[in-house]
Formats: C-alpha cells, structure tokens, sequence
C-alpha cells in the first residue's frame, strides 16, 4: 500500500509539472481529422503551436517552420507530445499524424524485397503528408511549407525518410528514433539527427544507417542505451528527458555527438506520467 501511495504521488508530481510547464510555453494541442477524398481515408491529426508565435505569423511578423511527426506501428499519434512539444516551443507549428488505421492490413516482412516489402506503407504515408500539407496550408497560410523537418518513430521514422527521398525541394531536415528499414537520404543541405536504441529485439537493417560520417556530413547520429520502445510518451521519463535536451540543442544549432544529460532547471514541456519500462 506504502509503494502504491509513493507511485501515485510521483505521478501527480508529473503531471502538475506537465500542467505549468504548458501554462508557461502557451502550447495549444488540437485534435482534428482531415479527409483524403481521392483515396476515401480519414486521417488524425494532433497539431500543436505555442500561441505566442501563432500570433506573430498572423500579424506577419514570423513564418512558423513546420515539422511533421508520423508514429511508429502500434503508436498513437498523440503518443509523441514530449516531441512535439520541443518543436512547438522552439516556435515550429507541429503536425503528429496517425499513419495507420485499425482496418490497414498488418505490417510484413518480406527479406529480398525492397524495404523488406513495405514499399506500400511508405507510398501510403507519404500520401497522407501531401494530404495534410494541403489541409494545413489552408488553415495556416503564415507558415513555411518549403523547408519542411519530417520526424518519425520506428516505421514512422522510415516514412519520414522515406518521403525526404521523395521530395527533396521541400524537406530541410529529418529526425528519427530508431527507423530500421529505409536508408538515410544523403543529400546536400538536408540535415539528419537520427537516435538509435540499444535493443537486441529491433535490429536495424544493413545499409540503412551510414558506417562513417562527419560533422561536415549534417548528419548526427545518436546512440543511447534505450530500449526502442521508449521512443515514445510511453517510455521511461529520463528516457523522454534526455531525448527532449538532445532535441532543443539540436534545433537550436549545435551540433550534437552523444546524449545529451538532462538540464532539470529548465525542462521541455513534457506529458506528466511516464509509462515505466
């Protein structure tokens, strides 16, 4: 009974930390579905944008940079808050959109075939990208849809390499947890921040994941001692922390070669309770 009451006041500390820290960044999460008529699908979206910055796009005094986060098979959309929280604060308008849908046909893996066969998810992700950019162009037209950052978890992360491949003259940068299947796109000025697991259940396939780079390269590759599941608001708090301050530094423009420790005197919004490995 001791350890139950110790576990729910950790988690009320948590979530009362969550609360201020949204009071103080002005960060409005807003839940809506958009329709892809050509290809009869609905497709779920949480946006998030800090207010204050909302304001200056539509007075014409900033132009929000867009980042788009797609989730990793099994994930909600909503389940990467402590990520898209980073990008809001730093001024970006936020995108997490709900790739796959109960009634889709299950992941497969198909050794020899191109991205082990799931060609089609990444095809279908990128479909639903297009499909959002055109609906957030409507709706925020002060915003820059020519540099876009595309991040992903896992099989979100592949989509979002996957469409930088595909769209060069609009994607700046790419941030990914633990994609195993679609090599890095190795391009002039596209940027790559990419955190890989230590998990022996999730390997990453050959090829995908370049052997040498350098700084010169714009690709900063970050090896934790995380399990790949964590990479998401399920996972551990320290692991989401130490994730978030390795993200604020990167954005911010430093360069980054391991990761970061965490800053508790000046923490990301973060998203109260954490799911204990």
């Amino acid at each position: 009974m001791k350890r139950g009451v110790t576990v729910l006041a950790c988690v009320s500390a948590l979530a009362v930390a969550g609360y201020f820290a949204m009071a103080k960044w002005g960060i409005q999460h807003e839940s809506r579905e958009f329709f892809d008529a050509a290809r009869q699908r609905s497709i779920n979206v949480d946006v998030a944008v800090r207010k204050d910055y909302e304001m200056k796009a539509n007075a014409g005094l900033w132009r929000l940079p867009v980042a788009i986060i797609s989730n990793g098979n099994t994930v909600k959309n909503t389940e990467y808050s402590f990520l898209a929280n980073v990008f809001a604060a730093r001024g970006y308008l936020v995108a997490s959109v709900q790739q796959d849908l109960p009634t889709d046909p299950p992941l497969v893996t198909k050794v020899g075939m191109p991205y082990v066969g799931r060609l089609d998810v990444y095809q279908k992700g990128e479909a639903n990208i297009l499909c959002v950019l055109n609906e957030m162009k409507k709706r925020h037209p002060n915003a820059d849809y020519d540099h876009l950052t595309l991040v992903g978890h896992s099989n979100g992360g592949d989509t979002a390499m996957y469409f930088a491949k595909e769209h060069p003259n609009i994607v700046s940068q790419v941030v990914t947890l633990d994609n195993l299947r679609v090599p890095f796109v190795i391009r002039d000025k596209l940027k790559i921040l990419s955190f890989r697991s230590d998990d022996p259940q999730f390997k990453t396939d050959p090829g995908v994941v370049p052997t040498h780079v350098d700084r010169k390269s714009g690709i900063d590759i970050i090896k934790t001692e995380f399990q790949h599941t964590w990479m998401s608001d399920r996972g551990p708090y320290t692991a989401r922390e130490r994730i978030q301050a390795t993200l604020d530094k990167y954005l911010g423009g430093d360069a980054t070669s391991e990761l970061a420790p965490s800053d508790t005197d000046n923490l990301i919004v973060t998203n109260g309770a954490a799911a204990l490995p």
